[in-house]
């Protein structure tokens, strides 16, 4: 394709890196005006691409492989494009040419790497590592630099479908609200978590992914239907990811201290013992609170015991109001407060339950002991 090839694989290369990409080819073509082919190109070749980029976010299906199609053939200006899933094409924009294609497509799908003959190219789809389809390009001369601008264009739409997964995420997290409340977890809290994935999807993805992820950790462990029992490690490992969801959140209004014996990580811990107390800290203190906000979480080695505190400085509680909650004479107002308390005091008996120390206006501290002996079997 000579020239013209590598304009285009130049404008899709920098489509990829994203929006400050655009803004500040926008601002030298400003400079040098749109009056030349290459910059009418260019110009051309982006606003394509930005075209077919909603109807890729509705993911890998017909309809919207249906709606994208057209404007990836103009984008690559062949003869015909089609893009497949792992077992079939989902669609074609001139001539069906499965017959043709299909040792091609196959060999991709197997191998993951993009294949050629003098008409056909064939490159993967991939979403976060994985092959998930190919794009498909038939032309009378599949030349080199098609082929390179294939490449291309296949490593933008896999962006999109990535973004297109992020999103159906959201969804089906949403879907976890009864799961939640049966993990003791606050629906409060997953719907502020999904919240604060959804704002980066569009203008920081990977943070989104690496947020995703993290969602993902967290989910898993509090949502496992075995095991009464945990370790101190694997309990302040959950809370690390709930502070790295919250922080995204809050941003630099919420402030982190962590002081942890190391000694006391093997511990052996009642599951989701210390989790909702950094959660009742976090929702009832701090988010209440106007302006910044510190959390401070320490586990220390006393003697036979483990002790292990949960303090803030937010809005603090009406220690009437804690006493009702613990009683059971109150329920709302408290993320599993009564529960572990409860638990905490069965397991190792009545000397053992939570220490609520609190006012208006001043902040709360709770703080429990463990005994270090184990009183079951880590699952």
């Amino acid at each position: 394709m000579g020239t013209v090839d590598w304009t285009v694989a130049l404008a899709i290369g920098a489509f990829l890196v994203g929006l400050a990409g655009l803004t500040r080819w926008i601002l030298l073509s400003r400079r040098r005006s749109l009056g030349s082919a290459e910059d009418r190109a260019t110009f051309q070749t982006l606003h394509t691409a930005a075209l077919a980029a909603p109807a890729l976010r509705g993911g890998l299906n017909a309809e919207s492989v249906a709606k994208a199609l057209p404007h990836l053939r103009d984008l690559l200006g062949v003869r015909t494009v089609a893009i497949t899933d792992l077992d079939v094409p989902l669609g074609w924009s001139g001539t069906d040419e499965s017959e043709l294609a299909a040792p091609l497509i196959e060999s991709a799908m197997t191998h993951g790497r993009s294949q050629a003959s003098n008409r056909v190219i064939v490159s993967p789809l991939s979403v976060e590592g994985r092959v998930v389809g190919s794009i498909v390009v038939v032309d009378e001369n599949a030349s080199a630099g098609l082929a390179r601008t294939t490449i291309e264009v296949a490593g933008w739409v896999s962006s999109q479908l990535e973004l297109a997964e992020l999103a159906a995420s959201r969804t089906a997290l949403m879907e976890a609200e009864l799961r939640a409340l049966r993990a003791q977890i606050s629906p409060h809290f997953i719907y502020n978590s999904l919240g604060a994935i959804a704002s980066f999807v569009r203008t920081d993805p990977e943070r989104a992914r690496e947020l995703l992820l993290e969602f993902a950790d967290f989910t898993r462990y509090s949502f496992r239907q075995h095991g009464d029992f945990t370790t101190l490690a694997e309990e302040l490992r959950s809370i690390e990811r709930y502070l790295v969801l919250e922080k995204a959140r809050f941003g630099d209004r919420l402030k982190v201290t962590t002081r942890i014996a190391p000694e006391v990580l093997s511990l052996t811990v009642p599951f989701l013992t210390i989790q909702p107390l950094v959660e009742n800290a976090v929702r009832h203190g701090l988010e209440r609170k106007p302006g910044p906000g510190s959390l401070t979480v320490i586990a220390e080695d006393a003697g036979t015991e483990c002790r292990i505190t949960i303090e803030d400085d937010g809005v603090g509680a009406d220690p009437e109001t804690v006493r009702a909650v613990l009683s059971g004479r109150q329920t709302s107002g408290s993320v599993g407060l009564a529960n572990v308390d409860e638990r905490l005091r069965t397991v190792y008996g009545n000397d053992h339950g939570l220490v609520v120390e609190t006012g208006p206006g001043l902040g709360t501290k709770v703080t429990l002991s463990i005994p270090k002996f184990t009183p079951a079997t880590v699952d």
